[in-house]
């Protein structure tokens, strides 16, 4: 096979792409990766990484400000600002050279370049005003997404920020206004707030969180006004009027009133779209719908070869989503057995504020819409003894399961670590696990965990510590 030719080309090295590909190789299939401009896409270098390495250090000075709580003083504490954008920055550039090593080591090509189709099984790759052709008998596209602009609320950089700008300031903002109330508006929201900034969050629906269970949302929506935050929801901005170092938003309540806010910088975080221009997917036959790629479950396109996966081919916008979507199509296209489609309802999602959130399935509304007879159990943090010895007593744990058959329909949670807490019951879900079989599960004491035990006891008004 000459060098320009391939089993299989990745147009994208995100978490999809690299992990596509990565599963190609193991697969025994000659593989290369194109990236236009750094391995790891934008969740390495621009996203769930670097985000976390920021939120770190807003955990530290929130923890730093409680130490009499602990038995410790100290004084003269101050943010060196710089310093921890260069850290979050230096974590970022760690992950994406040990993306290049893992590229290295399972023999994958890595071009560097935009990549766009030109025929059936093959593409051009274009830098720096050069361009040079390949071939391939599959190619998966794994272009991602970006943050999504409205007329008159586009970003500069400057005074309006998407999310990559967030990350990288010159200097702590004292001011801010937030523009949507997901997970990306919310993680800012809670790093700027937690260091000092004062925050104002906007959101169009009529809660934050708006993706997670009602009592979630409503949680943590006292929990950040707790914290200072300013949260008007049923509103959007109406304009952005740009002054020499500020930003004035006038927004637009529910009832038509209507008032302004001034402010040093405005972060958008309304959504994103797929990249999908400049490709040539539509003379290559691909359909796309509202800026994504349609796909059927196994990543097919509808044309022979050509398949798309991540962010790309839409909700729900999650690295660990794209990854098992690439692991997928790499096994589709060497012809393993025994392939399973992903199952999106079973897939966790992760808020990295502080309190934390996560979540996995069915809220309690859509399990009541989907006309199941259900059952509910939560339990608190406050009567978690691991929790209270942390300091970290604020939150709940939620479950939902069918309560005929037993089986788990849904979890959320919010509160200290649940990120990582999520995970066992995103172990249950895969595995059919019913409310029965999670009682009978020993967990380990003294520990977050145990409070996920409780939960599911409550669901069946047996819960042992409350």
């Amino acid at each position: 096979m000459a060098d320009n030719q391939f089993d299989v080309i990745v147009a994208g090295g995100g978490p999809g792409g690299y992990v596509c590909a990565i599963r190609c190789a193991q697969l025994g299939l000659k593989t290369a990766v194109v990236e236009r401009e750094n391995l790891g896409g934008i969740c390495l270098n621009w996203g769930c990484i670097p985000t976390k390495a920021l939120l770190r250090s807003s955990e530290i000075w929130h923890l730093v400000h409680r130490l009499n709580e602990f038995g410790f003083a100290a004084g003269d504490l101050k943010i060196d600002f710089p310093k921890i954008i260069e850290r979050s920055r230096r974590v970022a550039g760690q992950l994406s050279d040990g993306v290049r090593i893992l590229m290295r080591k399972n023999k994958i090509t890595v071009i560097d370049g935009e990549a766009k189709l030109t025929g059936k099984g093959s593409l051009s790759v274009s830098k720096g005003g050069k361009s040079s052709s390949y071939g391939a008998k599959n190619i998966v596209l794994a272009t991602g997404a970006r943050a999504r602009e409205f007329p008159g609320l586009e970003a500069d950089g400057k005074l309006v920020w998407t999310y990559r700008h967030a990350m990288v300031p010159k200097e702590l903002p004292k001011s801010l206004l937030v523009v949507g109330s997901g997970a990306i508006g919310i993680e800012f929201a809670s790093f700027y707030r937690t260091l000092g900034a004062e925050v104002t969050v906007i959101e169009v629906l009529d809660r934050i969180l708006p993706v997670e269970d009602e009592e979630i949302s409503v949680f943590a929506g006292k929990a950040f006004r707790k914290q200072g935050m300013t949260i008007r929801t049923a509103t959007t901005v109406e304009k952005l009027v740009k002054g020499a170092h500020n930003v004035t938003a006038t927004l637009k309540a529910k009832d038509g009133k209507t008032d302004s806010i001034t402010v040093d910088r405005v972060i958008l975080a309304v959504g994103i779209v797929g990249n999908v221009e400049n490709l040539g997917l539509e003379r290559a036959g691909i359909r796309i719908e509202k800026t994504h790629v349609v796909v059927n479950r196994w990543g097919e396109t509808g044309v022979s070869g050509m398949f798309a996966i991540g962010d790309l081919v839409g909700p729900p916008w999650l690295a660990h989503k794209a990854m098992h979507e690439g692991v997928i199509v790499a096994e589709r296209i060497a012809g393993v057995k025994g392939v399973h489609p992903l199952d999106t309802t079973k897939i966790p999602g992760c808020t990295y504020c502080w309190p934390q959130v996560a979540s996995i399935g069915m809220t309690e509304a859509k399990a009541k819409e989907s006309g199941r007879k259900i059952k509910v159990g939560k339990f608190p943090f406050i009567g978690n003894g691991k929790a209270i010895a942390l300091g970290d007593a604020e939150g709940f744990i939620k479950t939902i399961f069918d309560s005929e058959t037993g089986e788990m329909l849904g979890a959320h949670m919010i509160g200290a670590e649940v990120t990582e807490l999520i995970q066992g019951y995103s172990i249950a879900m895969m595995l059919e696990a019913t409310d029965a079989d999670l009682e009978r599960v020993v967990f380990p004491h003294p520990t977050l965990s145990e409070m996920m035990h409780e939960a599911v006891l409550a669901a069946d008004a047996r819960p042992l510590h409350i």
